[in-house]
């Protein structure tokens, strides 16, 4: 399809379930919440299969879900990684190797509908009760997550505390859903009435309506040790609501990069994760 075309899809769509919110308001909540929580990549390209292939792998289910999952073994405590959204568990190469030449036991698993995982869908409160599954299974030490990996984390900690979790380390997080469905609200041009329903929809489904839903309101109830890195020029989660975050988790360390992007692939970053859990 020429690019020319491809903005107007959106609206299109926004268009459609606002129509359909008329008549059938339940379809058209249904039909918006699936479009949200739908990942359109994020599956392992061809050259990321051979370092995954390179790990210990074992498939655990969870409702009716497949989610794969890596072992780099290591005879040092347990590091388990959460991906972002769109993402696998190959975003953490350099990391993992890194981890494991100093003896550290690396985990990591493809969130449902990313890498190897089957499902289709994907949100936070999703994300946060496979992430409970591993973290039986596997009982990690510490717990490094990025950008929606990252809130994970936070939600997981906050949902299911006394998990005997020491260092939590969060890159590039975003924090406020209700700032994430604004913007949502915009690229499909609904309207404030359809929005007020789904947010009442999250709750039904998720206990919590959009504004009710903000990590760094979460990050109050934090007590382990935290390294939190950010960069001020990041376009995806923005810098301010990482300083929310920092505000109000009294046991975190905030280090403010600069051109480092979202994905805050760079040795120094590596260097800070490092260093944090040596400490």
């Amino acid at each position: 399809m020429k690019e020319k075309y491809k903005k107007y899809i959106p609206v299109i769509i926004g268009k459609y379930v606002q129509f359909l919110f008329f008549f059938s308001p339940k379809k058209a909540l249904d039909k918006a919440y699936i479009l949200f929580c739908t990942p359109r990549k994020g599956k392992v390209l061809p050259e990321q299969e051979y370092f995954l292939e390179e790990a210990e792998d074992e498939i655990v289910s969870i409702d009716n879900t497949e989610l794969q999952t890596y072992r780099w073994p290591g005879i040092g405590e347990t590091i388990l990684m959460i991906h972002g959204w769109e993402s696998n568990s190959h975003r953490w190469k350099a990391l993992i190797q890194k981890l494991n030449e100093q003896g550290f036991n690396v985990i990591a698993f493809d969130a449902p509908g990313h890498g190897n995982s089957s499902g289709k869908l994907l949100n936070v409160p999703l994300y946060t009760k496979c992430a409970q599954k591993i973290i039986e299974l596997y009982r990690p030490n510490h717990i490094i997550g990025h950008s929606v990996g990252g809130m994970t984390t936070i939600f997981h900690q906050y949902t299911y505390p006394n998990q005997e979790i020491e260092k939590l380390i969060i890159l590039a997080p975003p924090s406020e859903l209700s700032r994430i469905m604004k913007g949502y609200q915009e690229i499909l041009k609904l309207s404030p009435k359809f929005m007020n329903a789904l947010s009442q929809y999250f709750k039904n489904k998720h206990g919590y309506n959009f504004d009710e839903f903000s990590v760094a309101d979460f990050a109050k109830k934090l007590d382990q040790k935290g390294l939190l890195i950010h960069d001020k020029n990041d376009d995806i989660a923005p810098y301010s609501e990482a300083v929310s975050i920092s505000k109000n988790w009294s046991n975190a360390h905030f280090i403010t990069t600069e051109d480092f992007g979202h994905s805050l692939f760079f040795d120094e970053v590596d260097d800070m994760i490092m260093n944090f859990l040596k400490e």
